[in-house]
């Protein structure tokens, strides 16, 4: 049986609005997060994922009031993520209308929290945040050569991302969500030698996410593994729509929703 590959939107939040930068940096306004979660679910989004982006940095937990405006608003699964520090959290963000938790550096911190959420959750509803990057030079080098970062990839962890991702799914997440920080905003698309190492060592599905630019990018990440595609700026900013790069992976014979 051949599973439809998902299409995902990702609004990345900062103060209750959707920005975009590149490589994390330069973040700039895309808009209202309710309002465009609404238009990707009319647009046919299969799900969509909601990252605030400066939770962890600023020491303090995902806004619960835009989740749980934006989880009225559409009727598809929502997956939200940054400043998951607890199982509590994600008691709260499945409360508030989240779907699934995305978590990153409280997971690094403490391997055993992705043990006792997916356990108290389920896995499905457990997701593996891992922002990879090429390991920098002059810093020590992982066995794979990218290393897994916190912090909105301003921090480097010595973690190999392609371990790290094994781990997780040992640990018992349903997903990895894969985000290329060298890729990401560069519009270049997706880290396809990145997606195959991790697609050869985990059976969980595997998200992509970083450097899509063109419609054109998303079935060569498929073909690499990945069961999800996601994407952040070519969607808020209308370069693309989620039905051109649905088409685009039909066109390539890939089975999509």
């Amino acid at each position: 049986m051949t599973v439809a590959v998902r299409v995902i939107p990702c609004l990345d939040v900062d103060a209750g609005r959707v920005v975009k930068g590149v490589n994390f940096e330069n973040l700039r306004d895309a808009g209202d997060p309710v309002e465009l979660a609404a238009t990707y679910d009319a647009q046919g989004a299969d799900e969509l994922t909601f990252l605030d982006v400066t939770a962890s940095t600023g020491d303090r937990g995902t806004m619960i009031d835009v989740v749980t405006r934006t989880a009225e608003q559409i009727f598809i699964p929502l997956t939200v993520g940054g400043g998951v520090r607890t199982v509590d959290d994600v008691d709260r963000l499945l409360r508030a209308g989240a779907d699934k938790v995305s978590v990153n550096t409280a997971a690094i911190a403490n391997p055993e929290i992705l043990r006792q959420m997916s356990e108290r959750f389920g896995s499905q509803c457990i997701v593996l945040s891992v922002d990879a990057r090429t390991v920098p030079e002059g810093t020590e080098p992982t066995p794979s050569g990218w290393e897994v970062t916190t912090h909105g990839g301003k921090r480097g962890t010595g973690i190999d991302a392609v371990e790290w991702a094994v781990r997780g799914a040992e640990l018992g997440v349903g997903e990895i969500l894969l985000n290329s920080m060298d890729a990401d905003g560069t519009k270049a698309g997706f880290d396809l030698r990145m997606l195959r190492a991790v697609r050869a060592a985990v059976s969980v599905p595997v998200i992509a996410s970083g450097g899509a630019g063109k419609v054109e990018d998303f079935a060569p990440a498929v073909q690499a593994g990945a069961d999800a595609v996601l994407a952040a700026s070519v969607f808020h900013f209308g370069d693309l729509t989620i039905g051109q790069v649905k088409d685009a992976m039909r066109g390539e014979g890939i089975t999509v929703r």
